[in-house]
This record gives C-alpha cells, sequence and structure tokens, in this order.
C-alpha cells in the first residue's frame, strides 16, 4: 500500500510541473505590502558553525526596519560567549538582533520557538537550525506568497553543500531529495498535508496560534504542529525551486540521532493525530489515507526489520515444505514494491542531476547502495519507531554540526562527537554474520542446486548492517 501511495505521489508531481505557478503574491515593489518578518534561529551548543550562520543570516536582504532576528540560544557550552560576541558585533552593523537564553531546555526546540514567540515582532516567522545557510534573496523568494490569507506556511526545499563528502552523505541526500521533490511535490499539488521540516520555512505567527502553539511531547514539533495547523485548514505552500543549502550529518552517530529522533517523532505523531485525522469530516479520503501513510512512513522500517529476520526460516520452512511453497509467494510484493520505488527515485534523480543512460547507469549504484543502507538502519529505526508508538519518553538529542564543506574538511577534533557505540551496534554486526548464512543457505536449501530467490535481497542486508556496523565502530561515533 506504502508503495502505491509512493507511485499516486509520483503522478501527482509529474503532473504538477507541467502546470505554472500562478499563486496570487504580494507586489514587495510597493513599500506597504512588505511585511514584518521575524526570523528564530534555535540552537544549543553549535561551537563550530555559529559564526557561519549569523554571518549568512545578516547578510539576507530586507528592509531593516521590518526584520528582526532572534537567536534562541538554550547552549550550555562556550558557544554561549562566542554568539554573544557575534550578535554585538552585527548590532553594531545596525541589524535588530537580539540574544535569547533560558534558564532551562523544557521543551527543547519547541519550547525555545515558543518562548521567542512571545516577543516577536513579525507577523510572519522564518526558523532556521544551525547548519541552514538560505541565500541573500531568500525572504523575498517567499515571504510573498503570504499575500494569500490562508497560507499557514511556506516550506522551501532542502539542499545539501557537501552531499559528495562521503557515502553517507549521498544517501542521507538521495533519501532527502526524494522527500523535497516527489513526496512534498506530490502530496501539496492535490491538497494533501505536507509538513514544515523544522527549519527552511515561515510560518503565519496567526497560524502557530490558532493551531495551538509549538507543544514539545513529540520528538518531531515541526510534524506535529504542522497537522494540527492543516486540521484547522490552514494551507500550506511548497516551492521546490527554492533551496535552501544545509549541512548534512558526516559522522554516523549523528546520522543514528537524526534518524532516530525522526521516526520516534513521526511514530508519536501517529499515535497523537491518527484519531484527530480520521474523524475530521472535512478531510478527503484520499488525504486521509496519504496522511496515515504519512505518519506512519518511518513505521515501514519495522515491516522491513521483520521481512528481513524472518526471510532466512522461510527460505528454509518454503523447501521443506513444499505444499505451503505458494503461501510465501507473498515476498514476490517484497519485489514489486522495490521496482516501484526504483521508478519513483529515478524521477527524482533525473530531476536533480538528469537523465540518459550514463546517469542511468549511475542511479542504479546510487539506489543499491541508498537501499542497502537504509536497511542496515532497519534495527535502530524499528526501536526507535517501537518506543514511539508505545510511548517511552526520551530527551531531544540535537544533530551535532561540523562546518563540513568540502572533502578536505575534517571532523576528528570535534567535541560533540558520541565515542561509545551502544548495544545496538553489537546487534548489527550480528544480523551482517545472520544474513552472510542467509546467503550461505542459498546453496544448500532444496534438491536441484539451490534456491536463490532471497540472495540479492540477503546480499543487500548484509552489506547494509556491516556498512553500518564498521562505520560505527571504526570512525569512533
Amino acid at each position: 500500500m506504502y508503495a502505491i501511495a509512493q507511485l499516486n505521489l509520483l503522478f501527482n508531481y509529474l503532473k504538477a510541473r507541467k502546470k505554472e505557478d500562478n499563486s496570487d503574491k504580494f507586489d514587495f515593489s510597493k513599500k506597504e505590502e512588505i511585511p514584518f518578518v521575524t526570523i528564530q534561529l534555535p540552537v544549543y551548543n553549535e561551537l563550530y558553525v555559529m559564526e557561519r550562520l549569523l554571518k549568512n543570516i545578516a547578510k539576507l536582504t530586507y528592509p531593516r526596519a521590518k526584520l528582526e532576528i532572534q537567536v534562541l540560544d538554550d547552549s550550555t557550552d562556550e558557544s554561549v560567549e562566542i554568539t554573544a560576541k557575534l550578535i554585538k558585533e552585527i548590532q553594531e552593523e545596525g541589524i535588530d538582533i537580539q540574544h535569547i537564553r533560558r534558564s532551562n531546555r523544557e521543551g527543547f526546540k519547541a519550547g525555545a520557538l515558543k518562548e521567542g514567540l512571545k516577543t516577536a515582532k513579525g507577523e510572519f516567522i522564518a526558523i532556521f537550525d544551525a547548519d541552514f545557510l538560505p541565500k541573500s534573496n531568500w525572504l523575498y523568494q517567499t515571504v510573498p506568497y503570504f499575500k494569500n490569507p490562508k497560507i499557514g506556511v511556506v516550506q522551501t526545499r532542502w539542499g545539501h553543500i557537501n552531499r559528495n563528502y562521503s557515502t553517507l552523505t549521498k544517501i542521507q541526500a538521495f533519501a532527502l531529495d526524494a522527500h523535497f521533490t516527489l513526496e512534498q511535490v506530490g502530496r501539496n499539488s492535490k491538497g494533501h498535508f505536507i509538513n514544515f521540516n523544522g527549519t527552511a520555512g515561515v510560518w503565519r505567527k496567526e497560524c502557530i496560534y490558532d493551531a495551538g502553539n509549538w507543544e514539545g511531547d513529540t520528538l518531531t514539533e515541526d510534524l506535529d504542529l504542522s497537522y494540527r495547523a492543516q486540521l484547522k485548514d490552514w494551507k500550506f505552500k511548497y516551492l521546490v525551486d527554492v533551496e535552501t543549502p544545509a549541512e548534512l550529518p558526516v559522522v554516523i552517530s549523528a546520522a543514528r540521532s537524526q534518524q532516530f529522533r525522526w521516526n520516534k517523532g513521526g511514530a508519536e505523531n501517529f499515535q497523537k493525530m491518527m484519531k484527530r485525522v480520521i474523524t475530521n469530516k472535512n478531510i478527503p479520503f484520499r488525504t486521509k489515507i496519504h496522511s496515515l501513510l504519512h505518519l506512519l512512513n518511518s513505521s515501514m522500517f519495522t515491516c522491513i526489520f521483520l521481512v528481513a529476520v524472518l526471510s532466512i526460516p522461510m527460505l528454509y520452512i518454503k523447501n521443506e515444505h513444499e505444499h505451503l511453497k505458494y503461501y510465501f509467494y507473498i515476498m514476490s510484493f517484497f519485489v514489486v514494491s522495490s521496482l516501484i520505488f526504483f521508478i519513483c527515485y529515478w524521477y527524482m534523480f533525473k530531476t536533480i542531476y538528469g537523465g540518459g543512460f550514463v546517469k542511468f547507469i549511475k542511479y542504479i549504484g546510487s539506489f543499491f547502495t541508498f537501499f542497502s543502507i537504509a536497511m542496515g538502519f532497519s534495527l535502530h529505526n524499528t526501536i526507535a519507531v517501537l518506543e514511539g508508538h508505545f510511548g517511552k519518553k526520551s530527551e531531544f538529542i540535537r544533530t551535532p554540526k561540523f562546518n563540513i564543506n568540502t572533502i578536505k574538511d575534517g571532523w576528528k577534533n570535534n567535541k560533540y562527537i558520541k565515542k561509545k557505540p551502544s548495544i545496538h551496534v553489537v546487534l548489527e554486526g550480528l544480523l551482517a554474520i545472520y544474513f552472510v548464512f542467509g546467503m550461505y543457505s542459498a546453496f544448500i536449501v532444496g534438491n536441484e542446486g539451490g534456491d536463490f530467490g532471497l540472495f540479492p535481497f540477503h546480499f543487500m542486508l548484509f552489506v547494509g548492517f556491516s556498512y553500518v556496523f564498521f562505520k560505527s565502530i571504526f570512525s569512533k561515533a
């Protein structure tokens, strides 16, 4: 069902790309139509990127009389002093920027945003995480769309300044590009619910208050508020052609913490929003289906992990009990689903890199690598999802930033790196061995020279779990 929904989003995406955007927009050539904007920068212990962030934000072109910047700083390390010094320098340039501190981290990022909102002067609130670097004309590209009074959010597409830094950054970019092209455009073009992605977007302040303000009871406060706003009939505008560059995690511990937060938060929001979506009589049936599958997106990892672990026993049962083999043809649905994803992701890849035979061959390698490593994360993400569904609460663990732009930039001395691998890493190593046994089993089961139907699947699982295990151990992250 999830794969079919993705195929539907692909059709929506292809149709949407042929349409011209005729949205009503503010005319910024008229000074009276330029609204007041507040930029919020929620940060926590961002020692390595604060200077880059603040200097970039200070370069945004927008009338200074209509702009304020809030640095929502919950930091507990030496970055506080560095940030304060940078803010003072920017203030001397005549820019309205405040350093807002709290005595505790109640509500984590959601709490910081909520606190800043109390004193925000802007009618519209632009939000950027510490690793995002909007282009100077970014506000002119986004704010005009709020002329439509029903628009509550304008979200832009994430770019990746270190996309080609490593295999890890490449597969993260691959996954995010699919979300920010195929999924966001596919949903938004048909009026289905989408989400503000936590950064690189603008909120109408009235929309935030009308939806109930920021809440910190899930790990993905952005998804939570997005759904509450759309349940209140606010509309979201997604701008696929406006790219906001950002830094991808270069260390696997950072990627793991980010994945854990996103996947657990998705499950938490499914539990929080499921009943509201289903019982809302104003939401079309198709939108309800896409919304529920969107909220269950991370839960797909539990299905992948379950199928993976059971696939080896199933291989033996199938060959020991011939009369049951027809029941195992259900595995063919995995192949069909994989083919659908292969097609959908190709259109995403072609949009970003271009088409042609050479690019298609490159895509095959990228898809295999992405799919393998994604399955290698399935244990880690399954644990996150189960914690989310069963209501186990955990701290909001921020993703450490490294100020990595090129391959020459290093991260070994970064003080925020997690040094000690968890027990999950050991289990991932054991699973890599388990799927070696799965590949070996292909040669010894059956009566006619083996059964190799699941061999490619087990090989990809071996590659994925091996990659995650060895990167976690030998990168000391």
